[in-house]
């Protein structure tokens, strides 16, 4: 090449820099431990970003999958008597549907029991229902995996409990059993708890082994009179249009009744389980973007190895008129296209595993014969994950970043040679 033929190419717009840059990627000459240090780069970017996009899918889809299995055992928000019961539940129930954000609401009775099955005892929560009402406000319809939960009638005693907790009695469809509540009722023996004998005439499963193994289901008219409420309610059950609005929309409600009243929303009620998701989301996000700024920081070691190694392609670079910045620009192309390889590569391989995620835990389970997630211990038992968009973008653009902040340095050195001592021996 001629200096005249040089000077049109380095006068061009960028081609030289990102001509240079992209051939430096892989050396073609004898030293080939260069290649091997940008293709271990790479692969910890990958690795990394790969990493964090499939922790930050599985933290997502845990606490979408666990809201959506709260809320289909509770309400988006609820009202209650702040001294009781709700005598005029009707009434105040008519005035929440005006309201337009609420679009159904259901009066319910809670309470505690125990049950008894033979020899078998257990504690469980007890919700006295309108069913159709209830099946306005949640989804446990679509949880019965026997009976209806309209086959809770005024009268019958039906009763319609977790599948877990059916297993813990040893009960099934049309057996009976014994609910003991605590409330006592005075004998000449003493006081004795009052209990009731019902059928079952259904049984769900939520997924969530907090209501599966200790929640169960009455009609409201008996669980009034199990209670002695007569013709109260414990409260009111709100289902909204915009769930995130709860916590506003169910004050506005109160106090459009007027009185005092004491409310509550499914952000209050499970306030712990998602705030320390949220926390351990942002743990787990700085943690493993360290992965990522390690291998980033291998790129300097990557770079710094290339300028030593082409000081005397640099110095002919300088002679021909290049400048200072266009050799930076060289070796800024080079790191960045090193990160973005790596993101690419990391990108495809997070977002393949995070759209296989629970075929993966499954295929583990099973070849090691093991459970990951007892449903016992842990609130769901499956592992599910939900891949964002904002996440990607973050997860990239971070990257990114750190890859070319670690040009930076390396950059400067290749800048500051000089053609002179660098071509002195060759």
């Amino acid at each position: 090449m001629t200096t005249e033929r040089a000077g049109r190419a380095i006068r061009g717009p960028g081609r030289l820099e990102t001509l240079l840059g992209s051939r430096y990627i892989w050396s073609r000459s004898g030293n080939r431990f260069i290649s091997f240090i940008s293709l271990i780069s790479m692969l910890g970017i990958a690795i990394g970003v790969a990493v964090l996009i499939v922790v930050l899918s599985v933290v997502n889809g845990f606490e979408t999958e666990l809201r959506s299995r709260i809320l289909s055992m509770t309400s988006h928000a609820a009202i209650s008597g702040y001294q009781g019961g709700l005598a005029d539940w009707r009434a105040a129930g008519a005035k929440a549907l005006v309201h337009p954000h609420v679009l159904a609401v259901a009066p319910f009775v809670e309470g505690e029991g125990m049950l008894v099955s033979g020899e078998r005892v257990s504690g469980v929560a007890i919700r006295g229902v309108l069913p159709d009402e209830e099946l306005a406000v949640s989804g446990i319809g679509e949880k019965m995996i026997a009976g209806q939960l309209t086959g809770l009638t005024p009268g019958r005693y039906g009763i319609v409990m977790g599948s877990a907790l059916a297993r813990e009695l040893g009960v099934t469809m049309g057996d009976r059993v014994i609910l003991a509540v605590n409330q006592g009722t005075i004998t000449p023996v003493g006081i004795m708890p009052r209990m009731r004998r019902f059928e079952v005439v259904g049984i769900f499963e939520a997924g969530m082994y907090e209501y599966d193994r200790g929640t169960a289901f009455i009609h409201m008219e008996d669980a009034a009179r199990l209670y002695r409420l007569g013709d109260e309610a414990s409260g009111l059950r709100l289902k909204l249009d915009d769930l995130f609005l709860a916590p506003e929309v169910v004050r506005e409600v109160a106090r459009s009744l007027g009185g005092d009243y004491y409310v509550t929303d499914w952000t209050r009620q499970h306030r712990n389980f998602f705030r320390s998701i949220a926390m351990s989301k942002r743990m787990l996000f700085t943690v493993l973007l360290l992965v990522i700024a390690v291998a980033a920081f291998n790129i300097v070691s990557t770079l710094i190895m290339v300028v030593k190694d082409k000081r005397s392609d640099i110095a002919i670079l300088r002679t021909f008129g290049t400048s200072p910045g266009s050799i930076m620009t060289v070796f800024t192309i080079q790191g960045s296209l090193i990160g973005m390889l790596g993101i690419l590569a990391g990108l495809g391989l997070g977002v393949l595993i995070a759209f296989n995620t629970e075929i993966l835990v499954h295929w583990l389970e099973s070849l090691l014969q093991t459970r990951f997630l007892a449903p016992d211990v842990y609130f769901i038992s499956d592992l599910p994950a939900e891949l964002r968009i904002s996440d990607i973008v973050i997860v990239c653009g971070t990257a990114l970043v750190l890859c070319m902040l670690s040009t930076i340095y390396p950059a400067w050195r290749g800048a500051r040679t000089e053609p002179a001592e660098a071509l002195r021996y060759e």
